[in-house]
């Protein structure tokens, strides 16, 4: 089923595994509210927007939301920005009923054959991952405002994430925040995953994410 553009619902159904005959490479951002997922999607797209074709997959339990803000900043060609609306928990629509993220997915991709494609996930908690028949890796994004005990916490998305983002390094000493801490908790229950400490407000560039966005294209253009 192919679902309409900009205004996508989360439907019933087994989630299905794509059968995978385009180059764009798709990575999934996920994280709780607020920790910086839409604005971390913005900056990767204005980098790399001259050098890569993209196009971008929002997730919203009712709005269109963020799928809006990212048209309004002209992070790119509105057509090429699409939003589903969930209906529910974020983490169902890209884990457990892929099904019409994958369409969305689907439809970007015959119509402008991207290098990469974003998918963003709706704000979820720290059990939120994707599944791996709708992205090919998946960054997690927390932030120093929501407490520096969240990486030793753990849980799915914090340790098993291909990257993990500790946003907001320029809040820490508003909130007390341990910045070090945070990064060797991350190290510890991340078995080797690298994570960067940066803030998307203050560092648009997004230097290093940007980077490893670049090796993940770069390695499935060497593979084609």
């Amino acid at each position: 089923m192919r679902h309409e553009l900009h205004d996508t619902d989360l439907s019933g159904g087994a989630a299905h595994v794509p059968h995978r005959h385009d180059r764009a490479v798709r990575i999934g951002i996920g994280g709780p509210v607020g920790c910086g997922k839409t604005a971390l999607t913005a900056a990767l797209c204005r980098v790399l927007r001259d050098e890569l074709s993209l196009a971008v997959v929002t997730n919203d339990i009712y709005t269109t939301e963020d799928a809006d803000f990212l048209r309004r900043e002209a992070v790119l060609d509105p057509e090429r920005i699409v939003a589903v609306r969930t209906g529910c928990c974020p983490h169902t629509a890209i884990r457990d009923d892929i099904t019409a993220n994958l369409d969305a997915v689907e439809d970007l991709t015959a119509r402008f054959d991207p290098d990469l494609v974003l998918v963003e996930s709706g704000g979820d908690n720290l059990t939120a991952t994707f599944s791996y028949g709708l992205v090919d890796r998946q960054i997690f994004v927390v932030d120093t405002a929501g407490g520096d005990d969240v990486p030793r916490k753990g849980g799915p998305g914090v340790a098993g994430a291909d990257l993990l983002v500790i946003n907001k390094v320029d809040l820490a000493p508003l909130v007390g925040a341990d910045t070090d801490r945070m990064a060797a908790d991350a190290a510890r229950v991340r078995a080797g995953r690298p994570t960067v400490l940066t803030s998307v407000r203050t560092r648009p560039d997004v230097a290093e994410i940007a980077a490893w966005v670049r090796a993940r294209v770069a390695a499935r253009a060497a593979a084609a």
